[in-house]
């Protein structure tokens, strides 16, 4: 029992101190980026399909705590929770691209017109559109770990997610952005899955199997609990150091790009969880719908931009905004859903809830 002492401890020391930690990262990250921009250049040109290899691994340290905790002899029991799916891929598929559309609109063409490059601003409503477009496939794991999400339910919506993608991603983009024919990163696509779904559920199941047979499983998801909230941390100091310099070339357009960007996460994360309520889902079902829900395929958007764009258009940077809210806003959504348990359940006493 002493060995889970300390992870613990470091999990109530990560969450207490959450803001913390994130925004010396993103500080550290930007002056790391700015000092040392060769080695992160190194860093982020180590791709294959627009991937980057580093933040898979890191990616990967961040997952496998959660799919080791799956009992994949249970995924049929997922149809139980077949009201928070039904949420989700309302808000994922029928809501987010089209309200992300409209904010695009709103705040680049109308509100700050004024501050951005008229020539670009199509462009960047495109990158919105092609981020919103394409849910999450890898860092939901992390999100739906950290509010005590449904490990099934987690990751039987981001399988289904995924089907939906390969059908719907390009008509979807297609309609919004009024372009006949939609050039889908196809690589980027299936590899994401091998790498973030197929080749770890595959590890974790037979992980899992051992783990059991030895009676160690508990001991291991406590060992793992301070190696994955550095690897979320390091990930952090990644993602703004590749873009260092770029922030600081050009602060005020990043900046314009992120206030629609962070509008669309709270807006649809908190509209999935407001009808998760309503519906009498159980918050651990509830919380990583929303999360997923609002949680964006960033690998996907980026290189579809470039395909569409190129790697100097608009587009492209917007989708790498993208990028650097995801994981501070996510992070701050994952604040809402821990801290609002108690309301969340409390309206749940006259609703029938899933089991």
């Amino acid at each position: 029992m002493h060995k889970s002492v300390p992870a613990n401890k470091s999990i109530g020391l990560f969450a207490r101190y959450l803001t913390l930690w994130v925004f010396l990262c993103i500080v550290a990250g930007i002056a790391l980026g700015a000092i040392m921009p060769g080695v992160f250049q190194t860093l982020g040109g180590m791709e294959l399909a627009h991937i980057n290899l580093p933040v898979a691994v890191l990616i990967w340290a961040m997952i496998l705590p959660m799919l080791l905790k799956i009992d994949y002899s249970a995924l049929h029991e997922v149809w139980d929770h077949r009201r928070g799916v039904a949420v989700t891929l309302g808000i994922n598929w029928l809501v987010k691209p089209f309200s992300m559309a409209l904010l695009g609109f709103v705040f680049l063409r109308v509100l700050f017109a004024d501050w951005l490059d008229p020539t670009q601003i199509d462009a960047y409503i495109a990158g919105l559109i092609l981020l919103a477009a394409a849910p999450c496939t890898a860092m939901v794991f992390v999100w739906s770990r950290l509010v005590d999400g449904h490990p099934q339910f987690t990751l039987s919506q981001v399988a289904l997610n995924d089907v939906i993608m390969i059908f719907a991603f390009a008509p979807i983009v297609g309609l919004l952005l009024g372009v006949a024919s939609i050039t889908v990163p196809w690589d980027t696509l299936f590899l994401s899955v091998l790498l973030y779904i197929v080749i770890p559920v595959i590890l974790a199941y037979i992980g899992r199997r051992i783990l059991l047979a030895s009676g160690r499983l508990d001991d291991v998801l406590h060992a793992m609990d301070p190696l994955s909230m550095g690897a979320l941390l390091l990930t952090v100091v990644l993602l703004f150091g590749f873009q260092g310099e770029q922030i600081l070339a050009q602060p005020l357009v990043i900046l314009l790009l992120a206030i629609p960007i962070t509008i669309q996460v709270y807006f649809n994360s908190m509209l999935a969880y407001w009808l998760n309520r309503k519906l009498g889902v159980a918050h651990s079902v509830a919380g990583p719908s929303a999360l997923i829900g609002a949680s964006n395929f960033f690998e996907l958007a980026v290189a579809a931009a470039i395909a569409l764009f190129g790697f100097e258009s608009g587009a492209a940077l917007a989708t790498v905004v993208g990028v650097l809210v995801e994981v501070p806003v996510m992070l701050s959504v994952v604040s809402i859903v821990n801290r609002s348990k108690h309301w969340y359940e409390s309206g749940l006493t006259n609703v029938r809830i899933e089991s």
